[in-house]
């Protein structure tokens, strides 16, 4: 039971880590890709909440990775679908998504770490330099795309009723 799991528990995860990438690039050149993004929240929710169903006996980082994660997707969430990306949610929703993100790709260096005989070996503990340059290199690299996304993702141009009127009497 525990390795069908795991296979669902990675499947969603690759699946939203792909997902998210193409809805973050989609940001920083101010497209909503709404199927994307639909993919993007329920595969990134679906990891996190499949991550908690592991057999454990104590509360482990992973797990404080994935109440974050949470928050920042329900952030996402609310952003997006009950306040429509209006005024300041839109940038609310963008670092949302993007820090979901992060969590996502976080987790996966960890699992690298700990799954690839190599990089095991360079850093047993993951407290070793080539796992804290790894990890470093992720958020430095999420914080530039954050960033781009924050400044690249801009509102649509307002459409008065008369020409919305117009649009939907054609």
């Amino acid at each position: 039971m525990v390795a069908a799991l795991t296979a669902v528990h990675v499947l969603l995860s690759l699946a939203g880590i792909a997902a998210g990438f193409i809805v973050v690039s989609g940001l920083i050149r101010s497209k909503r890709l709404d199927g994307w993004t639909n993919h993007f929240l329920w595969t990134t929710t679906a990891t996190s909440v499949t991550g908690f169903l592991f057999p454990v006996d104590r509360f482990l980082p992973s797990h404080a990775v994935g109440i974050l994660s949470l928050f920042a997707l329900a952030l996402a969430y609310s952003a997006r679908y009950r306040f429509r990306l209006e005024r300041g949610w839109r940038g609310a929703y963008t670092v949302a998504a993007t820090v979901a993100l992060y969590f996502n790709v976080f987790v996966l260096v960890v699992q690298l770490f700990q799954k690839v005989p190599v990089l095991r070996e360079s850093a047993p503990t993951q407290s070793e330099p080539s796992f804290l340059v790894a990890q470093l290199a992720v958020l430095t690299l999420f914080l530039l795309l954050g960033f781009q996304a924050v400044k690249g993702f801009k509102p649509e141009p307002a459409v008065s009723r008369a020409a919305l009127s117009r649009a939907q009497s054609r």
